[in-house]
């Protein structure tokens, strides 16, 4: 990713499992207290969703997470945000030549992927769950790990992503341990697997706002002559990515955060 631009993608996995444990932490204070797996599972996927907006960007941690698979779709999914891009843009947007920050990078493309992965936990059943865990595993490697991903075989990462999603799956199935969480009709197991995914893509968009390129998060509602405006703090307040606001500021914030967050969450505070 261009420095400058987005934020890093251990940034970015480190705010979406902090913003998920942040997330067991109200529940529990509400009397909803997550299973400790859904507590888990779910700052484990939103750590990997976190990262997914950068689908438009060829370069991104998570175009490299899949080999060749990744690559390809990260090309398929930029040419498909610029040309949403060109037949939506209002008169205020400037002409762009590619994708990146715009589609994958708004409330509507979050909400669409977490109601489709839900959909799909729902209906696919248990093969469709094991793949969203998968995916999102591997991702939240990439990101939380990322010194040793970097150095490792990329087969080892999806090793490590398809136990651990088999493993996970498990431990949810048993009774109690949240496959039911918050969604307790018949057949509503696993509903609650696009919310993390939901979180995941917010947090990722919220970030990227805080950098010197802003981040176009409500399209398409207009604002102004504009249908990307590229929102975001005020200009004095936004940082370079990788700069030292990220890396000695953000960061040890989100451990922080994220440590308070599971403490709550596990009525250990």
């Amino acid at each position: 990713m261009g420095r400058g631009t987005a934020m890093m993608g251990p940034a970015h996995s480190l705010s979406g499992a902090a913003a998920w444990l942040g997330v067991g932490a109200a529940a529990a204070a509400a009397g909803h207290a997550m299973p400790w797996p859904v507590l888990v599972v779910g700052a484990l996927i939103t750590a990997g969703a976190a990262l997914a907006p950068d689908l438009d960007h060829k370069s991104a941690t998570i175009s490299r997470a899949f080999g060749p698979v990744s690559k390809v779709l990260c090309g398929i999914v930029d040419d498909l945000s610029h040309a949403v891009y060109k037949a939506t843009r209002g008169p205020g947007d400037p002409r762009r030549n590619g994708g990146h920050r715009t589609l994958t990078h708004t409330w509507l493309w979050a909400v669409l992927i977490g109601a489709g992965a839900s959909a799909a936990a729902v209906f696919g059943g248990r093969w469709a769950v094991l793949g969203i865990l998968f995916v999102h595993l591997v991702l939240a490697v990439e990101g939380l790990l990322w010194r040793a991903a970097r150095v490792s075989s990329d087969v080892l990462v999806w090793l490590l992503g398809a136990t651990s999603a088999w493993i996970l799956a498990g431990v949810l199935d048993k009774p109690g341990n949240g496959s039911d969480w918050l969604f307790t009709g018949p057949g509503q197991e696993y509903l609650w697997l696009g919310l993390p995914i939901i979180l995941g893509a917010l947090v990722h968009d919220i970030g990227d706002a805080l950098t010197v390129s802003g981040c176009p998060i409500l399209w398409p509602i207009p604002l102004g002559r504009k249908r990307w405006a590229p929102l975001g703090p005020p200009k004095a307040m936004r940082f370079r990515a990788g700069s030292w606001v990220e890396l000695k500021i953000l960061m040890p914030a989100f451990m922080v955060l994220g440590g308070v967050g599971a403490a709550g969450a596990l009525n250990f505070i």
